[in-house]
């Protein structure tokens, strides 16, 4: 029960965040433009230096575990395969089944998942987070980037109109132009380099970092409309069950007979059943997409994880895994 209280208060406050906009929208305060701006805000300016500044920050080569990263990186990459599989048996359309692919395995890892374990477990996944983020995140951002291009509505006409090597070149410069990998390289490299960050460049970057998850939460709910949220109910809860117990039940019992154990588990899990994050919702609404099934899809999973992560934690705990 402690544990729960201590999840539901770091989940919350999030799920609080996206209904405040709804609200704001509701009374006037925010219009669909006022949150069309806000989403290419964060997209372009707030949520790359989230990302930059959280990896940079990290001492990567001091907690290098090859056979760990490697076990993160195979995992995301078959999660995203076998979900791409699952979506063509159950929507047709071709723009909701590139959101329901990005919103089923792109967790929030590193910001309210790890923040998740802090509140419950303290610092237990702090050596292994930054190798988890390393082995998943470039992954999420790259397909993702690869997914929603080839599913936005535009796609069609093009490869009707014979645009084949036009889509190729669209999709591999969307790849290289996206902001938010533009900022994980950058990042990576930052750490690795051991460059320093410190004086007026880390406040700046720590004010612009801090504004990326509550502008992002609530420019979704501005932009929720719940008559069309409930056509989309069924892919949205498929997801979620995906997101929350589909991927963790699969990876997690390879990921202990490979003997995986202590803080790499706990890692693991956030990796796989925390969150969707709320840059989904951004990626979406900035290629082309309408991102009503990803906000579906990110409200459902951040108001369940409190519950699935203490599951799951819980389930670990017994056996003796953590």
């Amino acid at each position: 029960m402690e544990n729960l209280i201590f999840s539901l208060n770091a989940t919350l406050p999030v799920f609080s965040l996206m209904i405040l906009g709804y609200v704001f929208r509701r009374i006037r305060l925010i219009d669909e433009r006022a949150a069309a701006w806000t989403n290419q805000f964060v997209f372009k300016a707030a949520l790359p230096v989230l990302l930059f500044k959280d990896l940079a920050t990290q001492d990567f080569a001091g907690t290098w575990d090859a056979s760990f990263v490697l076990f993160c990186f195979m995992a995301t990459a078959l999660s995203i395969g076998i979900i791409t599989l699952i979506s063509f048996g159950i929507l047709k359309d071709r723009g909701k089944r590139g959101e329901f692919i990005q919103a089923s395995y792109r967790s929030s890892a590193a910001i309210l998942g790890i923040a998740f374990i802090h509140n419950i477990y303290g610092d237990a996944a702090t050596g292994m987070g930054p190798l988890m983020i390393i082995g998943s995140v470039p992954l999420y951002n790259i397909f993702a980037v690869l997914v929603l291009t080839l599913t936005a509505q535009d796609v069609s006409s093009e490869n009707a109109s014979g645009g084949g090597a036009a889509l190729m070149k669209k999709t591999l410069t969307g790849i290289i132009k996206n902001p938010l990998i533009i900022a994980i390289i950058l990042g990576l490299a930052w750490s690795l380099l051991r460059l320093p960050m410190g004086g007026v460049p880390d406040a700046v970057t720590e004010s612009l970092a801090c504004l990326a998850t509550p502008l992002g939460l609530m420019s979704m709910g501005a932009s929720f409309e719940p008559g069309k949220a409930l056509q989309d109910i069924k892919p949205a809860m498929a997801a979620a069950l995906i997101k929350l117990f589909g991927l963790a039940a699969l990876f997690l019992p390879l990921a202990l007979r490979l003997g995986f154990a202590g803080e790499q588990l706990v890692a693991i899990l956030v990796m796989l059943g925390s969150a969707t994050t709320v840059s989904c919702y951004v990626m979406a609404r900035n290629m082309g997409h309408e991102g009503v099934l990803t906000s579906s899809v990110v409200m459902i999973t951040t108001f369940g994880c409190s519950f699935s992560l203490t599951f799951w934690l819980f389930l670990l705990k017994t056996m003796g895994a953590i």
